[in-house]
């Protein structure tokens, strides 16, 4: 019985990672998080790509223990979530694509390390409830171990994805990197409306 409980977690806890990872898409995420940080330094970048990922962990880590109770708590609803997610995707990728650069000290201070990276591009609203999702049928202290491990890898290969990614940079040149952000923004900006349609069709059940 042991046993069947052993190979249960470590296939729940599988289910999790790859589910977690499909919707999360790391390599898909590349090329915004490349647009984003074309402007620092290649140690920036490696810094900048590890912090979008402990972003993104501490965001569903947070939602894996009290997510349930906060939407509840606030009366927000998953389309509400959703929704606003694919507004502040919307307006970053209107910034990237039409190459809008907001130079000075204010541009400097933001770490988009932690938005629109961290959440809501990796931590969104789908993760989210994917995340509260799993929690709910993790049964026993077994599954909910392989749970927390799935969680943890599925970010540690967010963080090498967005690291070793950056290594492109200094191959396509700055023009390589323009057109990286164009389409980027294009993109994202896909990401976003569809994020909205779904948001709308949930609140009118369509």
């Amino acid at each position: 019985m042991k046993d069947i409980l052993l190979i249960s977690s470590a296939t729940f806890g599988m289910q999790a990672f790859v589910t977690l990872f499909v919707i999360m898409d790391p390599p898909g995420a590349t090329p915004i998080f490349l647009a984003l940080v074309k402007d620092h330094s290649a140690r920036k970048r490696v810094q900048m790509a590890w912090q979008g990922a402990g972003v993104s962990l501490i965001v569903i880590v947070s939602f894996a223990i009290f997510g349930k109770f906060i939407l509840d708590y606030l009366h927000i609803s998953v389309e509400a979530l959703q929704g606003a997610g694919g507004l502040l995707l919307l307006l970053i990728s209107l910034e990237l694509l039409t190459g809008k650069d907001e130079s000075g000290e204010k541009s400097r201070d933001v770490n988009v390390a932690l938005v629109p990276l961290g959440t809501p591009l990796l931590a969104g609203p789908g993760a989210i409830v994917t995340t509260i999702v799993f929690v709910q049928h993790a049964y026993s202290l077994e599954m909910k171990l392989a749970l927390a491990i799935a969680i943890i890898a599925v970010h540690i290969a967010i963080g090498l994805t967005l690291m070793f990614s950056t290594k492109v940079v200094g191959l396509i040149k700055e023009s390589g990197v323009t057109l990286i952000a164009r389409i980027a923004g294009l993109l994202l900006a896909a990401i976003a409306i569809e994020m909205i349609v779904q948001s709308i069709k949930g609140f009118f059940n369509l």
